[in-house]
């Protein structure tokens, strides 16, 4: 049974889904979602930038699973606020998913006009058409940070960051924990940058062989037993059975510490801000 998070606005959400970056087509990201849900999944994290919105909303529509029963979260691309009117965009993105609110819309990178996309999510908030709001990437600029968190009426549940064994982020997650706002992991296991060099680690493969459980469950329950959410990503049907099977053990006091132990604040995506805003502005977006 997955966990609950109870997000600053009283909206509880499930602490564990599946993270549909670089799924590679919609038809994809659709059977990912199909077998995610069979597994019981109930939490999915897409993005107008992944281009496969379409392809979670169609996974979960022929689910049958009703939908208040399903956690979706989406996130706004800076051209979809900027030079654009975010306001017909969150439509879009309903449109794409074919649902009639989504349970957390987030700001995807801390570039662009950030307070008028502020602004029409606080709207969809208030229509209905959104339930939380976050920010997403907001560890690479103070200013942005400022912007939304220290400025905008409606206060971020969610922020969303690189957090893993390796980078366990402990600054970040303090200075989000001050403002009330619950960290969500991406690259919960490394992601492809870092090939698989977690799962290489001596420390956590001698605790995966004590549970009879692989390295990827042993850091993605210390990550649940740490607090955090966490939506690793997979296409492959047995990687998604297995990230999800990390619910039936339990990490002892000992193996946390030794876990912890293994923080060197060392990200495998190696980027600045102005790196990132390069990055961003030529994403090809094209659903």
């Amino acid at each position: 049974m997955v966990p609950m998070l109870k997000l600053n606005n009283g909206i509880s959400m499930p602490q564990f889904g599946l993270g549909t970056f670089q799924q590679g087509s919609n038809e994809i990201a659709k059977n990912s979602v199909a077998v995610a849900l069979k597994n019981g999944y109930r939490h999915f994290d897409t993005a107008h930038a992944y281009n496969d919105e379409r392809g979670v909303g169609e996974g979960i529509k022929e689910s049958n699973i009703p939908r208040e029963e399903i956690w979706i979260t989406s996130k706004l691309w800076y051209n979809d606020y900027t030079g654009a009117d975010p306001d017909k965009a969150i439509d879009d993105m309903l449109k794409r998913l074919n649902v009639d609110y989504i349970d957390l819309l987030y700001i995807h990178q801390p570039v662009g006009d950030l307070k008028r996309a502020w602004k029409a999510m606080e709207k969809a908030v208030k229509t209905g058409k959104a339930r939380a709001l976050g920010i997403s990437n907001f560890d690479f600029s103070e200013e942005a940070w400022k912007t939304i968190v220290d400025s905008m009426e409606i206060k971020p549940a969610v922020l969303q960051i690189e957090c893993h064994p390796y980078a366990q982020r402990i600054e970040m997650r303090k200075k989000a924990a001050a403002a009330g706002i619950q960290v969500e992991c991406w690259y919960p296991l490394g992601g492809a940058q870092s090939n698989g060099a977690l799962f290489k680690d001596k420390m956590i493969m001698n605790i995966a062989k004590a549970h009879k459980k692989t390295p990827a469950q042993i850091i993605l329950r210390w990550e649940i037993q740490e607090g955090l959410s966490i939506i690793p990503g997979a296409t492959n049907p047995d990687y998604i059975k297995e990230n999800i099977n990390i619910f039936d053990f339990s990490l002892s006091d000992s193996e946390m510490q030794a876990m912890r132990s293994l923080n060197k604040e060392d990200r495998f995506y190696k980027t600045n801000y102005e790196q990132l805003k390069k990055f961003v502005e030529s994403w090809p977006v094209t659903d």
